[in-house]
Protein backbone atom coordinates (compact mmCIF):
# COMPACT_ATOMS: atom_id res chain seq x y z
CA UNK A 1 0.00 0.00 0.00
CA UNK A 2 1.20 3.36 -1.01
CA UNK A 3 1.15 5.64 1.88
CA UNK A 4 -0.18 9.18 2.11
CA UNK A 5 2.80 11.45 2.55
CA UNK A 6 2.49 14.59 4.63
CA UNK A 7 3.91 18.30 4.02
CA UNK A 8 5.74 20.87 6.31
CA UNK A 9 2.33 21.46 7.99
CA UNK A 10 1.42 17.82 7.83
CA UNK A 11 -1.23 17.72 4.66
CA UNK A 12 -1.53 14.90 3.08
CA UNK A 13 -0.56 15.12 -0.94
CA UNK A 14 -3.22 13.73 -3.71
CA UNK A 15 -3.01 10.28 -4.65
CA UNK A 16 -3.35 9.03 -7.61
CA UNK A 17 -6.11 6.44 -6.52
CA UNK A 18 -9.35 7.98 -4.78
CA UNK A 19 -9.97 5.36 -2.11
CA UNK A 20 -11.91 6.17 0.42
CA UNK A 21 -9.64 7.64 3.04
CA UNK A 22 -10.30 7.37 7.46
CA UNK A 23 -7.98 9.11 10.05
CA UNK A 24 -9.24 7.05 13.15
CA UNK A 25 -7.99 8.30 16.92
CA UNK A 26 -8.46 5.62 19.46
CA UNK A 27 -8.15 5.80 22.99
CA UNK A 28 -5.91 2.76 23.61
CA UNK A 29 -2.81 2.44 22.21
CA UNK A 30 -2.68 -1.20 21.42
CA UNK A 31 -6.01 -3.00 21.67
CA UNK A 32 -8.14 -0.59 19.22
CA UNK A 33 -5.38 -0.03 16.70
CA UNK A 34 -4.30 -3.60 16.06
CA UNK A 35 -8.33 -4.54 15.45
CA UNK A 36 -9.15 -1.57 13.35
CA UNK A 37 -5.58 -2.21 11.05
CA UNK A 38 -6.47 -5.37 10.74
CA UNK A 39 -9.73 -4.38 8.62
CA UNK A 40 -7.91 -2.41 6.98
CA UNK A 41 -5.47 -5.06 5.96
CA UNK A 42 -8.57 -6.77 5.02
CA UNK A 43 -9.89 -3.99 2.78
CA UNK A 44 -7.00 -2.11 1.82
CA UNK A 45 -7.48 -2.19 -2.04
CA UNK A 46 -10.84 0.41 -1.20
CA UNK A 47 -9.80 2.43 1.70
CA UNK A 48 -7.31 3.91 3.21
CA UNK A 49 -7.52 3.81 7.18
CA UNK A 50 -4.89 5.83 9.31
CA UNK A 51 -4.62 5.91 12.93
CA UNK A 52 -3.73 9.49 14.62
CA UNK A 53 -0.58 9.62 16.57
CA UNK A 54 -2.76 11.08 19.64
CA UNK A 55 -4.44 8.92 22.35
CA UNK A 56 -6.84 10.10 25.32
CA UNK A 57 -9.69 10.17 26.78
CA UNK A 58 -12.80 11.29 25.04
CA UNK A 59 -12.70 15.01 24.89
CA UNK A 60 -9.33 14.92 24.37
CA UNK A 61 -9.61 12.81 21.35
CA UNK A 62 -12.13 14.44 19.52
CA UNK A 63 -10.50 18.10 19.96
CA UNK A 64 -7.53 16.36 18.47
CA UNK A 65 -9.87 14.77 15.79
CA UNK A 66 -11.30 18.63 15.45
CA UNK A 67 -8.25 20.29 14.85
CA UNK A 68 -6.41 17.59 12.01
CA UNK A 69 -9.72 17.93 10.32
CA UNK A 70 -10.01 21.61 10.41
CA UNK A 71 -5.65 22.38 10.05
CA UNK A 72 -6.25 19.67 6.78
CA UNK A 73 -9.11 21.56 5.61
CA UNK A 74 -7.16 24.75 5.69
CA UNK A 75 -3.96 23.10 3.78
CA UNK A 76 -6.77 21.80 1.01
CA UNK A 77 -7.90 25.00 0.26
CA UNK A 78 -4.80 26.09 -0.39
CA UNK A 79 -3.94 23.01 -2.60
CA UNK A 80 -1.85 21.74 0.27
CA UNK A 81 -3.14 17.71 -0.05
CA UNK A 82 -6.47 16.75 0.15
CA UNK A 83 -8.10 16.16 4.16
CA UNK A 84 -9.95 12.85 4.54
CA UNK A 85 -12.96 11.45 3.87
CA UNK A 86 -14.00 10.93 7.21
CA UNK A 87 -12.57 11.48 11.01
CA UNK A 88 -13.71 9.24 13.72
CA UNK A 89 -12.96 8.81 17.51
CA UNK A 90 -13.13 5.65 19.31
CA UNK A 91 -13.29 5.54 22.73
CA UNK A 92 -15.52 3.96 26.21
CA UNK A 93 -18.02 5.29 28.22
CA UNK A 94 -16.05 4.49 31.07
CA UNK A 95 -16.25 6.55 33.97
CA UNK A 96 -15.35 9.91 31.81
CA UNK A 97 -16.90 12.64 33.11
CA UNK A 98 -16.39 14.62 29.76
CA UNK A 99 -18.15 12.12 27.89
CA UNK A 100 -21.37 14.64 27.33
CA UNK A 101 -19.23 17.28 26.32
CA UNK A 102 -17.07 15.16 24.04
CA UNK A 103 -20.64 13.91 22.26
CA UNK A 104 -21.88 17.53 21.43
CA UNK A 105 -18.46 18.58 20.28
CA UNK A 106 -17.98 15.40 17.86
CA UNK A 107 -21.63 16.33 16.53
CA UNK A 108 -20.71 19.87 15.95
CA UNK A 109 -17.45 18.85 14.41
CA UNK A 110 -18.24 16.43 11.96
CA UNK A 111 -16.56 14.06 13.80
CA UNK A 112 -17.81 10.35 13.93
CA UNK A 113 -17.39 8.78 17.24
CA UNK A 114 -17.65 4.65 17.74
CA UNK A 115 -18.76 4.48 21.64
CA UNK A 116 -18.54 1.53 23.91
CA UNK A 117 -20.29 1.21 27.22
CA UNK A 118 -18.57 0.33 29.23
CA UNK A 119 -15.40 -0.25 27.16
CA UNK A 120 -14.77 -1.63 23.97
CA UNK A 121 -14.08 -5.26 25.49
CA UNK A 122 -17.77 -5.72 25.34
CA UNK A 123 -17.92 -5.21 21.66
CA UNK A 124 -15.56 -8.59 21.24
CA UNK A 125 -17.69 -10.32 23.63
CA UNK A 126 -20.63 -9.67 21.16
CA UNK A 127 -18.59 -11.88 18.77
CA UNK A 128 -19.14 -14.88 20.82
CA UNK A 129 -22.10 -14.39 22.94
CA UNK A 130 -25.06 -12.59 24.07
CA UNK A 131 -24.87 -9.71 26.81
CA UNK A 132 -28.06 -8.47 27.50
CA UNK A 133 -27.35 -7.73 31.25
CA UNK A 134 -24.85 -4.38 32.32
CA UNK A 135 -21.73 -5.26 33.27
CA UNK A 136 -18.55 -3.21 34.59
CA UNK A 137 -15.31 -2.59 32.43
CA UNK A 138 -13.34 -5.26 34.35
CA UNK A 139 -16.09 -7.76 33.67
CA UNK A 140 -15.82 -7.17 30.38
CA UNK A 141 -12.17 -7.42 30.07
CA UNK A 142 -12.32 -10.37 31.80
CA UNK A 143 -14.59 -11.98 29.79
CA UNK A 144 -13.17 -10.86 26.15
CA UNK A 145 -9.95 -12.40 27.37
CA UNK A 146 -11.48 -15.42 28.04
CA UNK A 147 -13.15 -15.83 24.91
CA UNK A 148 -9.99 -14.49 22.82
CA UNK A 149 -7.79 -16.14 25.19
CA UNK A 150 -4.72 -12.74 24.89
CA UNK A 151 -5.23 -9.62 26.57
CA UNK A 152 -4.74 -6.25 25.52
CA UNK A 153 -2.51 -7.18 22.66
CA UNK A 154 -4.83 -9.33 20.36
CA UNK A 155 -3.12 -12.12 18.62
CA UNK A 156 -3.49 -13.75 15.26
CA UNK A 157 -6.13 -15.81 15.73
CA UNK A 158 -8.25 -13.72 17.90
CA UNK A 159 -8.69 -10.78 15.10
CA UNK A 160 -9.41 -13.38 12.77
CA UNK A 161 -12.06 -14.94 14.71
CA UNK A 162 -13.34 -11.00 15.27
CA UNK A 163 -13.63 -10.93 11.68
CA UNK A 164 -15.31 -13.83 11.45
CA UNK A 165 -17.53 -13.37 13.72
CA UNK A 166 -18.59 -9.77 12.91
CA UNK A 167 -22.10 -9.89 11.40
CA UNK A 168 -23.62 -11.39 14.98
CA UNK A 169 -21.99 -9.21 16.85
CA UNK A 170 -23.36 -6.55 14.58
CA UNK A 171 -26.89 -8.11 14.98
CA UNK A 172 -26.56 -8.35 18.61
CA UNK A 173 -25.57 -4.97 19.11
CA UNK A 174 -28.01 -3.60 17.35
CA UNK A 175 -30.30 -5.83 19.27
CA UNK A 176 -29.41 -4.15 22.28
CA UNK A 177 -30.00 -0.62 20.91
CA UNK A 178 -33.61 -1.56 20.06
CA UNK A 179 -33.75 -2.95 23.54
CA UNK A 180 -32.43 0.41 25.03
CA UNK A 181 -35.27 2.35 23.13
CA UNK A 182 -38.22 -0.18 23.96
CA UNK A 183 -37.73 0.25 27.47
CA UNK A 184 -37.01 4.05 27.46
CA UNK A 185 -33.38 3.64 28.68
CA UNK A 186 -30.95 6.95 28.07
CA UNK A 187 -28.82 6.56 24.61
CA UNK A 188 -25.54 4.89 24.92
CA UNK A 189 -27.22 2.57 28.09
CA UNK A 190 -24.95 0.12 29.55
CA UNK A 191 -24.12 -2.47 27.97
CA UNK A 192 -24.13 -0.83 23.98
CA UNK A 193 -21.51 -0.21 21.49
CA UNK A 194 -21.61 0.85 18.18
CA UNK A 195 -18.05 0.19 17.12
CA UNK A 196 -19.76 -1.65 14.07
CA UNK A 197 -20.74 1.76 12.28
CA UNK A 198 -16.67 2.49 11.71
CA UNK A 199 -15.78 -1.31 11.01
CA UNK A 200 -19.15 -0.81 8.27
CA UNK A 201 -17.48 2.25 6.96
CA UNK A 202 -14.37 0.16 6.23
CA UNK A 203 -16.31 -2.69 4.86
CA UNK A 204 -18.52 -0.82 2.70
CA UNK A 205 -16.04 2.42 2.18
CA UNK A 206 -18.52 4.02 -0.67
CA UNK A 207 -19.11 7.59 -0.56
Amino acid sequence: MRRASHGPRGSRQPQTAQRREILVFTEGRKTEPLYIQQWHRKHRDQVIVAIGDFHGGPLQLVEAARDRRESDLREQKRGRGRAFDEYWCVFDVDEHHSLPRAIELASLSSINIAVSNPCIELWFVLHFKDQRASLDRYEAQDSAKALLGCDKVLTTRALEQLIERHEIAMSRAQALDRKHDGDGSPSRSNPSTDVWRLIQRIRRSTP
